[in-house]
């Protein structure tokens, strides 16, 4: 296949897009930072145990749920951009009422349960922006990139997640540095919740320089819009030619029933969703540095170990970047999972046999590498891309909503649950890994090199 295709262009609008998904990153990762000392600001003079203190670490995952619900019908009646600035605003006003969950009602510094649940309603707030940007960024990559690099395109919003969550590690660690845990849990992690403010700026700044998605354009009668971007994206040569390829698989209907191809497709675009989040993947993230601190390590040591499992995810994640449009997001998907398998029943003998030290960080690398290889990447460029045009915004809306979904249950009960058996814990997400890699086996069809409007075709064959 020749390239037609504006490489420069289209790496501008990814880069712009893809800040959605750094503060997808940043928001979801900065309470690793903070938790413990929201727990001894707020929890536990409260008087609350380990569900409150789960439920509060895992508040923002509510909002991500409403956020990837909405998403559909933001997408499809405000546009994949405006629904991309609405989530912009979203993450700057939650990451200022974060840091000062007192604003106007509160006195500062004195507990109360109606301070926390202010704190709680600001970081749902912000996790209706990621439950938006989690369904929205990638949707809108996959409506603006050519074909044959879809899935690179795509996972690069992953590094950017994975990229987030290493920044927002090294501004935790940097704000924790030398300091004393009093100042830290009265004055520090209102900085790290405050700090996101920046990139959510800049995010809706650069969204006003950036062209709604042709796709979108087309299906919204807004023709000569959708030939004009696609044109600077193709080529003159082939514009007219893609427009037509466009319209021709949504004339019929815009607004198609839900299960217009068939029940599987639907299902597929949920249970990979939900096997994303059930091996366990932001239990690693959420918790990591009282993981490694359980395991031995100090306050600034757990932080550091914390920013190598970091880099550990952006390396990993760039050989799924290189690799999807030339292996299949098959082979990728259940190598992953093999590996996570590997990881989790590792830790979970560790665990039980109550060894802890430099084994227990190895195999929690090789769990975190093999899902950042695989599962973190290649999910979103399915989820993308495996919905034909006339049911995308409503379908990707239910697979991300069941996604956000799971990840609050597996967060929310993981404190609960380590108190029963950490072998118990990790041993279940090690038999998730298992059964992902069986559904991927026996469901999921291969859609490399596949455009956007074959999908209507493929899930037509296999209704």
């Amino acid at each position: 296949m020749s390239k037609t295709y504006n490489s420069l262009y289209i790496f501008g609008i990814m880069l712009v897009a893809t800040i959605g998904g750094l503060l997808f990153g940043y928001d979801t990762a900065v309470i690793s930072g903070a938790e413990k000392s929201i727990q001894a600001f707020l929890i536990n003079p409260l008087g609350l145990g380990s569900f409150a203190h789960g439920v509060t670490v895992s508040s923002a995952l509510i909002g991500c749920i409403i956020g990837g619900a909405i998403s559909g019908f933001l997408s499809s009646n405000l546009g994949r951009k405006r629904s991309l600035l609405l989530a912009a605003v979203l993450f700057f006003v939650s990451a200022l009422g974060s840091g000062y969950p007192e604003f106007l009602f509160f006195p500062k510094n004195e507990p109360s349960m109606g301070l926390l649940i202010m704190f709680n309603f600001y970081r749902i707030i912000g996790g209706v922006g990621v439950g938006l940007a989690s369904a929205v960024v990638p949707m809108y990559i996959g409506e603006i990139a050519p074909a044959a690099i879809r899935g690179r395109l795509v996972s690069f919003n992953q590094f950017a997640i994975i990229f987030g969550m290493l920044v927002v590690y090294f501004v935790n660690w940097g704000i924790a540095k030398g300091q004393t845990i009093e100042w830290i849990n009265s004055i520090g992690w209102r900085y790290m919740f405050a700090s996101e403010a920046i990139p959510a700026f800049l995010f809706g700044f650069f969204l006003l320089f950036v062209p709604e998605t042709p796709r979108y354009l087309a299906m919204t009668d807004q023709d000569q819009k959708a030939l004009a971007v696609l044109d600077k994206i193709n080529g003159k040569s082939t514009g007219a030619a893609i427009l037509e390829e466009i319209k021709a698989s949504v004339k019929k209907s815009v607004k198609a029933k839900l299960f217009t191809y068939g029940k599987k497709v639907i299902i597929i675009g949920v249970l990979l969703s939900v096997f994303q989040q059930f091996v366990g993947i932001n239990v690693a993230l959420y918790y990591a540095p009282r993981i490694f601190e359980s395991m031995g390590a100090a306050k600034d040591a757990s932080m550091l170990q914390t920013i190598v499992m970091g880099l550990v995810n952006v390396i990993f994640t760039v050989l799924a970047i290189l690799t999807v449009d030339k292996w299949g997001r098959k082979p990728l998907l259940i190598t992953g999972s093999i590996g996570m398998a590997i990881g989790m029943f590792a830790i979970a003998l560790l665990s039980y046999f109550n060894v802890i030290g430099i084994g227990t960080l190895v195999f929690i690398i090789i769990y975190t590498a093999s899902f950042m290889m695989s599962w973190g990447p290649i999910c979103w460029v399915l989820i993308a891309e495996i919905f034909p045009n006339k049911i995308r915004g409503q379908a990707v809306a239910i697979a991300v909503a069941a996604q956000w979904t799971a990840n609050f249950l597996i967060s929310a009960t993981y404190p609960s649950m380590m108190e029963i058996s950490g072998a118990f814990t990790y041993g279940f997400y090690g038999v998730m890994a298992v059964l992902s890699a069986l559904f991927v086996w026996k469901m999921v069809p291969e859609t490399k090199g596949l455009t956007l409007e074959q999908m209507d075709t493929l899930f037509t064959k296999n209704k």
